[in-house]
């Protein structure tokens, strides 16, 4: 058992030319060929690659391995991250019992009871979009008209912030978001944002709502327990995170089913329960984060039978534990009745996804209504001609044209 000689092989790798639903080639080697690997990174550090199914579950719930970015050896995903890692500690940079203690005052926030209380209000926000895209110029961007919106909407009413502004934070979200950007620009964009929601939260105490950031204010703020800039921060990972990845997931769930019209009609005309079973096939087939979860060693610690020593990186990659034939049979098919439930894309362990079940009910509601009410919906480009996300934190399509 010895360490593998550093690879020269740059994370993250190019997708194949018209594959752009499928991890990339080379991903799909290594996690057949070599599951744990080395590989290099943007400033030419060499972390481990983890891409088999047991393994990536392994590192994601070991508590041997942590988040901090602080650790020399953290693979950081870009210069734009580590600079604004080095300002701003949120959820995803915290290890335990920090991170318990945090995560603690959101958990009530985002539970199933209280997400599913949510759908009728979704459902509304959903068939209102529709109502307006029906309404309006054909062919339309689904990105612009639904994609975006709904999800803005919702994660704007749960934390209490003004959906007016939305041009706003969904302007500074996209320079903290990118995978390739100006570290200086990045930075004064979470400063701006940060501001904007410190300004909202020490109003919120005054005169609290119904709201997260509300709740927040009072119970932290109010106590002396936080500061505003921590509930800021904090609201700002809610905030980002919370619109841009569902955002990205029916855009691109959408184009993947357009491609596979015998899986779209099955969603269009199935009833809710396999309607929910295709949000985790999609959630599956996708696995929109793009640069994958990274993790640094905090001991010494054996996977797929390498050594991975304290203090080496380790990016953990989920799009190809979510195509390991040994979890999923023939995962490169796209099968909406298939039970996979057992899908990492939310993550796994202590830092899986707060948000996943408010990110379900906004998609089941979305594919569940969608497809129904627009039955002829198609692509008003050539497959070939749509632009993905190449570079950004979180994969997706930039403009998803379509006609009905």
């Amino acid at each position: 058992m010895t360490d593998a000689p550093p690879e020269t092989t740059i994370f993250p790798m190019p997708r194949a030319a018209g594959r752009p639903f499928d991890p990339a080639p080379e991903l799909a080697r290594r996690s057949k060929e070599e599951p744990v690997s080395r590989v290099r990174l943007w400033d030419g550090t060499t972390p481990w690659l983890v891409t088999a199914y047991e393994d990536v579950r392994a590192v994601l719930a070991d508590p041997r391995v942590g988040v901090d970015v602080a650790e020399p050896g953290f693979p950081h995903t870009n210069a734009v991250s580590k600079a604004r890692d080095a300002r701003m500690k949120t959820l995803m940079q915290m290890d335990a019992p920090e991170h318990t203690a945090h995560r603690r005052l959101l958990t009530a926030d985002f539970m199933v009871k209280k997400m599913e209380a949510l759908r009728p209000r979704i459902q509304r926000v959903v068939d209102d979009l529709i109502d307006d895209l029906l309404a309006g110029p054909n062919p339309a961007d689904l990105v612009e008209a639904l994609a975006l919106p709904v999800p803005s909407l919702v994660i704007c009413e749960l934390l209490g912030v003004p959906y007016a502004d939305r041009a706003f934070f969904q302007r500074v979200a996209g320079e903290l978001v990118m995978d390739e950007g100006d570290p200086a620009r990045a930075l004064a964009a979470g400063e701006e944002l940060n501001a904007y929601l410190e300004a909202l939260v020490a109003a919120k105490s005054a005169d609290p709502g119904e709201d997260v950031l509300s709740r927040l204010a009072v119970e932290q703020y109010g106590t002396g327990a936080m500061t505003l800039r921590e509930i800021a921060t904090m609201g700002q990972l809610l905030l980002v995170a919370g619109h841009d990845t569902t955002a990205n997931m029916i855009a691109l769930g959408t184009a993947a089913l357009l491609a596979n019209p015998g899986q779209l009609a099955a969603v269009r005309d199935g009833d809710p329960a396999l309607v929910a079973n295709a949000v985790e096939e999609l959630l599956r087939y996708l696995s929109i984060t793009h640069t994958e979860a990274r993790r640094v060693a905090r001991e010494d610690l054996e996977i797929g039978g390498r050594l991975i020593r304290k203090g080496e990186g380790i990016v953990v990659v989920k799009s190809t534990a979510n195509r390991d034939p040994s979890a999923f049979p023939d995962p490169d098919v796209l099968d909406v009745r298939r039970r996979v439930r057992h899908h990492v894309a939310f993550g796994y362990g202590v830092h899986q996804c707060l948000g996943q079940p408010l990110a379900r009910v906004e998609l089941q509601v979305v594919y569940g209504t969608l497809y129904r009410r627009i039955p002829t919906l198609a692509l008003a480009t050539p497959p070939s001609e749509l632009a993905f996300k190449q570079q950004a934190v979180f994969y997706g399509v930039r403009e998803l044209p379509v006609t009905w």
